[in-house]
């Protein structure tokens, strides 16, 4: 079983893929990183050897990955909440940052629709 950076890749999936598995990793760091260690992509997990994990470990550690990452996000969005930015405002509040309608929509980031009690259709 390979492991990297804490995370258990899946033993049946091609290497691209299964580098995914990483939190910070992606398609194209995937690819990056595949390139420069020279090791096929095509290959299973399951198949890769002591060297080639020990090749992925040196060339991953140039990047940010899971607990570092999530620790500088969250680190990014407390700096921008305490400095009182655009961005840090619709954080605080929590709403979409990044320029979403909100009138309709927006359902993941504001919750569940929460029913108006006593409010009554005016009927004629």
């Amino acid at each position: 079983m390979a492991r990297l950076c804490g995370v258990d890749l899946p033993r049946n999936k091609k290497l691209n893929i299964a580098l995914t598995y990483i939190y910070g990793i992606g398609n194209e760091t995937s690819k990056k990183v595949l390139n420069k260690t020279k090791i096929n992509k095509d290959i299973f997990v399951k198949d890769i050897s002591e060297d080639d994990i020990l090749k992925l470990r040196d060339a991953i550690k140039d990047y940010l990955t899971e607990g570092d990452l999530k620790r500088k996000i969250s680190l990014d969005i407390k700096r921008k909440i305490d400095i009182n930015c655009y961005q840090g405002q619709r954080h605080k509040k929590k709403l979409p940052v990044r320029g979403q309608r909100t009138h309709t929509n927006a359902r993941t980031k504001r919750g569940k629709r929460i029913a108006i009690a006593g409010k009554k259709k005016v009927t004629k």
